[in-house]
């Protein structure tokens, strides 16, 4: 097929972005594409999808806020969402099959990366920088994708760079709009059911308020409402074009700000030096980063998708090669700062991803000093091609990365260690949490090697991490402290009443009880339990109930049930005395603990 399409003179291929047989628009059509025809129940359609995947996706993340989520609901939610979004966005009635393929594919990708997340640090959360760099991977797909479903039907998707750079530009940008215009419908759908509620409030009718006090109908409401802006939107996409194009005006404005204040700012700094950066508290780097970022984006708001596209201003066309240029110097401070702090304090999963960020913007930088040298004030003719190559490059290396192929925790761990043993990284401020929750099984392997070290501060340490059940228990002067069994630091009053295992479980995972050296229950009710805890001896004591809620589960916290109304009572001739009344509080040899609690 794309033979044929080799055939026809430049001009013809162009004009004819699709091979799939055009069926005529009707004459009411809002689309920009001329193959895409009318579909009216698209609205409809996204806000019903979406609202069912909202439903689904509340199903899989309700749990307990003291339960760790299960990995594999973290994974199904995660595909779930990413599938749903992505196929919303995507879609269209022209190859719908490519738009429902492509999302399942994405959604399970997602999934696998979630449940590899969440179940590789304990209680770690699925929403790591795996995630975040599959979402990018996701980002740069999507445009890809239909740019590619547009121009060829065939799956030699290893040709992506001779796509269009106009259609694919303008993909990028109507998705961005399309999404940040659903997001803020959503705001406005949620603020006019408030309203809509509290108006039959006044009349007796609250079934809308309730419904927005539970979370499902909420998750429902917010699919809905995003499904159906984007289908809108989709169907009116000529509209939606003229506001990217407002959108890209509004930011070129700002170009030449940020222009001369990349070149003051770099100026400066050969007269002020680099030392003020690092003394300035902050993240250089990632300031570093953010700066190259707004740099590229305005300088792509400034040429536009095309040649006629661009800017003719004179100011903005100048502003534009300073930012592409200004995008490596940045770049460079970036990785110098990345250096400087691994070479003080080593590796850790963090810095990994912040020297990949870097490397990923000096290749930006690279293209964009290229292309202005190339072609000075068409320069922009020199870099679209270039970023075009860059943004498929971008999308590999995130899902690479984002799979679990490379282990940043081991070799965190590694060079961790290294630094230990060596004595570049003193015993007492070696980062123990980090070992035992930010390394992964690496981390936790290393200590548990360490626990036969022949120095017994190392290993009592190492096994005082290894016992921790969160990285805060780690924290503080004393670092690492080894603690008895919780059987041990626990006492019940009465002594000869058991506490079932569920609220027990709840009792040592408190934060009374967590790293406390002694620790006391104290049976207030058959579904009420007072805790004591106390981190060492002299230290104030930490108090907080546990409590068995309707559905029978022991939860920390008081769940005091509100006082019922009473019908037919009337204040203003009802009798008010004042009576005295025992109540009940905690006493620690003979002194109060707490207050009333009855």
């Amino acid at each position: 097929m794309l033979s044929g399409l080799r055939a026809y003179p430049k001009q013809a291929q162009m004009s004819r972005m699709t091979d799939a047989p055009a069926r005529p628009s009707a004459p009411e059509s809002h689309r920009l594409d001329g193959s895409d025809p009318p579909w009216p129940l698209r609205p409809w359609i996204m806000a019903a999808v979406c609202s069912v995947a909202g439903l689904a996706f509340h199903l899989l993340v309700d749990h307990l806020y003291e339960d760790p989520l299960a990995a594999w609901r973290s994974a199904l939610a995660a595909a779930v969402a990413v599938g749903t979004i992505t196929f919303v966005l995507g879609v269209e009635l022209r190859r719908w099959h490519w738009a429902l393929g492509f999302a399942l594919l994405w959604g399970a990708v997602m999934g696998l990366i979630v449940w590899q997340s969440a179940g590789y640090n304990i209680h770690g959360s699925p929403v790591e920088w795996p995630f975040w760099s599959g979402m990018l991977a996701v980002l740069v797909a999507t445009p890809l994708f239909q740019t590619r479903r547009d121009v060829a039907p065939d799956a030699r998707f290893w040709r992506l760079w001779r796509m269009p750079y106009d259609r694919l530009h303008g993909h990028a940008w109507t998705d961005a709009v399309i999404g940040a215009a659903g997001l803020a419908f959503v705001g406005v759908t949620f603020l006019l059911v408030v309203l809509i509620g509290q108006m039959f409030k006044l009349i007796g009718i609250d079934v809308i308020e309730r419904l927005l006090n539970d979370e499902w109908f909420g998750w429902m409401l917010a699919g809905a409402a995003f499904g159906g802006a984007v289908g809108l939107l989709r169907e009116r996409d000529r509209l939606v074009a003229t506001l990217q194009r407002l959108v890209m005006i509004v930011l070129a404005v700002l170009a030449p700000v940020l222009a001369v204040a990349l070149v003051l700012f770099l100026v400066s700094l050969l007269g002020t030096g680099l030392q003020k950066l690092w003394d300035s508290g902050f993240s250089t780097a990632a300031l570093m980063m953010a700066a190259a970022a707004f740099a590229v984006l305005l300088a792509n708001a400034v040429i536009g998708n095309g040649r006629e596209d661009r800017a003719t201003n004179p100011l903005l066309r100048w502003a534009a090669p300073v930012l592409a240029v200004a995008v490596l110097p940045l770049a460079g401070i970036a990785c110098y700062s990345m250096g400087l702090r691994i070479g003080q304090y080593g590796w850790t999963p963090e810095r990994l991803w912040g020297v990949i960020a870097a490397a990923v913007a000096l290749a930006y930088g690279v293209a964009g000093v290229w292309a202005v040298v190339r072609g000075r004030r068409d320069f922009d003719d020199w870099l679209r091609p270039l970023q075009q190559k860059l943004a498929i490059g971008l999308m590999l290396l995130a899902l690479f990365l984002a799979l679990p192929i490379l282990d940043f925790g081991a070799i965190s761990a590694r060079d961790q260690l290294a630094r230990l043993n060596s004595g570049a990284t003193p015993a007492a401020k070696f980062d123990w949490a980090a070992m035992a929750f930010d390394f992964g099984p690496a981390g936790r392997a290393a200590l548990r090697d360490m626990t036969r070290s022949p120095q017994k501060a190392r290993a009592d340490a190492a096994r005082a991490a290894l016992a921790a059940k969160n990285r805060w228990d780690l924290a503080g002067p004393r670092g690492p402290t080894l603690l008895k069994p919780f059987a041990e630091r626990l006492r019940i009053v009465p002594a000869d009443r058991a506490i079932p295992a569920e609220a027990l479980a709840r009792i040592e995972a408190s934060y009374m009880c967590a790293r406390a050296k002694a620790c006391v229950a104290i049976w207030l009710s058959d579904d009420r339990i007072g805790v004591l805890g106390q981190q060492e001896a002299g230290e104030a004591l930490q108090f907080d109930h546990v409590t068995r809620n309707a559905e029978g589960q022991w939860v920390q916290g008081d769940a005091t049930s509100p006082r019922p109304a009473r019908p037919g009572l009337d204040l203003s001739k009802a009798r008010v005395e004042v009576e005295t009344v025992r109540q009940r509080r905690i006493t620690v040899d003979g002194v109060p603990e707490t207050g009333p609690f009855d």
